[in-house]
């Protein structure tokens, strides 16, 4: 059970390139009964381990879009420092206003993938592959340099200290990865393309859910390590499945379908517990 469920959250994670891991926490609670608690620290674990190892092969192949290397370097060092924080508020939460500020989280990122794939169904056909060349505009935050970097402005900065802080809290304290806040913070900055955003946030959150996982390691008394590598194992073999096959089956109806799934299992998740 636990090797499947690993398996869907990689999957989810090949496919979509963000909101995978935000599957991992319910699938947890509800097909292998784990306290949510538990759940958050073996999402957390998983997630870091799967996407160290999808961006891992993002940067060995030629064909995929290259890592901004400064923004997501400046989101993911906030957001580790942050993740921290919100492991250790969730411990300080009851169960069940956890659990039901997880299944509010998993509804508004189910509703965004749906209004996302609605109104671009184009960028959902995108999942780590293509590179783009796109004139910056004007009016956002950062600008891009005749290289392709971003041009790092006062404003720029601030709006990714404030993005990385929240998706750290949001790591630390749920056991998400934060791709879905990721993506469209990158593509709001500035006029990167959406294989360059997926990129990238793969990135950040591998190196966010590690420090989430690492903190849970502290706070935790003990860790069901065989637990833990099942749901691992699961993981990094459907990130390889999902990149094999993405570009064959990515689509907008696809998108909508995981946020059918994703708001049918948050809605279950809330239940369970009322």
């Amino acid at each position: 059970m636990l090797l499947a469920i690993g398996l869907m959250t990689g999957l989810i994670l090949g496919l979509t390139g963000a909101g995978g891991s935000v599957f991992a926490v319910p699938l947890l609670m509800l097909m292998a009964g784990l306290p949510i608690t538990d759940a958050i620290g073996i999402s957390l674990g998983a997630v870091a381990a799967t996407t160290l190892y999808g961006s891992a092969r993002n940067l060995v192949q030629k064909n995929t879009s290259p890592v901004l290397w400064k923004p997501g370097i400046i989101l993911a060092s906030v957001g580790a420092i942050s993740a921290p924080f919100g492991k250790w508020l969730g411990l300080q939460v009851n169960e069940l206003w956890l659990v039901s500020g997880f299944s509010l989280l998993a509804v508004i990122i189910a509703l965004r993938m749906w209004l996302s794939a609605t109104k671009n169904p184009d960028a959902a056909s995108v999942v780590r592959a293509g590179n783009f060349t796109q004139i910056p505009s004007p009016d956002a935050l950062c600008t891009l340099s005749k290289s392709g970097q971003f041009e790092l402005r006062p404003r720029c900065v601030s709006g990714l200290l404030i993005g990385g802080l929240f998706v750290g809290l949001l790591s630390g304290l749920f056991g998400v990865g934060g791709g879905f806040l990721i993506v469209p913070l990158l593509l709001a900055l500035s006029a990167v393309s959406m294989a360059q955003a997926v990129s990238t946030s793969l990135v950040i959150i591998a190196l966010i859910s590690t420090a989430g996982f690492t903190s849970h390691l502290v706070f935790a008394d003990t860790i069901p390590w065989h637990l833990l590598g099942l749901v691992v194992t699961g993981g990094i073999i459907g990130m390889v499945i999902g990149q094999m096959i993405s570009h064959k089956i990515a689509n907008a109806l696809l998108q909508k379908i995981f946020a059918v799934g994703l708001l049918i299992v948050a809605i279950t998740t809330l239940l369970r517990f009322l």
